[in-house]
């Protein structure tokens, strides 16, 4: 008896999921497949949407599609003998042949004209076309395409933490006013570093950047507290000043009268020429310069580096 109970209830099971491939739409018939390209969202639908599927039925020769059995335009949609409020807006066909089959696209608009205080599950149902060849006609079931219809208005007061259903969106702020703000810092903050390596840098990056004195200047850097290397850092100005005049010069106004832009270093070139005569010629000639004089000829030739690159 319990054998008996079992091989109906799996018999009953066989059944209902056949019921269930035939209302979905799923068929095996090996003369025709189907593809189908469905909308991009199943929810949000309103009264009035438009959704459009295609439906793509590959035929092997020599079965062709019968027109007369596409859905037609205005007919509403039913589902167990009811309105579903689904009604067919437009019917396109497409045809292609190839060598061993015949290609049928098939572009299906429906608009919705139903509406609920609630959102409500809706369907489009399978649709049945017919195709024939060799004296026989046959059927071929589209699947069905479930979706869901929203409201247009809310109705009472919504708590948001309450009403976090798997079908809403994510809430999306507008950050495109952000965006701008971030991208225009950016760019500020991308100028200020190229003015900073410009005023700062020692190499040759950007234009005006490997004149005479900033190579003079990379090469103080490298020099110690001797007096040899006082004296060679002075011998290595003296070649920068003439290379930017483009003659020797030997004091201060030889080079203001080629070069105005390096005015501001009138006073500071004097003292410069005044430690060139103490280290080269006369070694009680006055000069200004306290202590450290290779360190204040590196801070020289780095503001006459400035002067060069048009930074008063």
């Amino acid at each position: 008896m319990q054998k008996i109970i079992t091989l109906a209830v799996l018999f009953m099971l066989t059944l209902s999921a056949q019921m269930a491939r035939a209302e979905d739409g799923e068929t095996s018939d090996p003369r025709v497949s189907v593809r189908t390209i469905e909308p991009e969202r199943d929810v949000g639908y309103t009264v009035g949407d438009i959704l459009e599927r295609t439906i793509i039925l590959e035929a092997k020769k020599p079965y062709q599609l019968l027109e007369t059995s596409l859905p037609i335009t205005g007919n509403e949609q039913k589902r167990k003998n009811k309105g579903s409020g689904i009604e067919v807006r437009e019917v396109r066909l497409e045809k292609s042949t190839g060598v061993n089959t015949n290609t049928y696209t098939l572009h299906l608009s429906y608009q919705v004209f139903t509406n609920n205080i609630v959102a409500k599950p809706a369907i489009l149902p399978a649709e049945i076309v017919k195709f024939s060849g060799e004296g026989k006609n046959f059927e071929i079931r589209i699947p069905s395409w479930s979706f869901r219809i929203s409201p247009l208005a809310v109705y009472g007061s919504v708590v948001v933490e309450r009403d976090m259903s798997g079908f809403r969106g994510p809430l999306t702020l507008d950050a495109k006013r952000d965006y701008q703000l971030l991208w225009l810092a950016l760019g500020v903050l991308g100028i200020s570093l190229l003015g900073l390596l410009y005023v700062l840098g020692t190499y040759s990056w950007l234009p005006r950047m490997g004149g005479p004195f900033a190579r003079a200047y990379r090469d103080l850097r490298k020099l110690s507290a001797t007096p040899e290397d006082l004296s060679q850092g002075v011998a290595r100005v003296h070649e920068a000043i003439n290379a930017t005049a483009g003659n020797s010069v030997f004091d201060s106004a030889g080079l203001l009268k080629r070069k105005p832009g390096f005015a501001p270093m009138s006073a500071e070139l004097e003292r410069f020429f005044g430690l060139s005569r103490n280290v080269f010629f006369e070694p009680a000639a006055p000069h200004g310069i306290a202590d450290d004089p290779l360190g204040w000829l590196r801070q020289f030739c780095r503001r006459c580096r400035d002067c060069e690159r048009g930074l008063k």
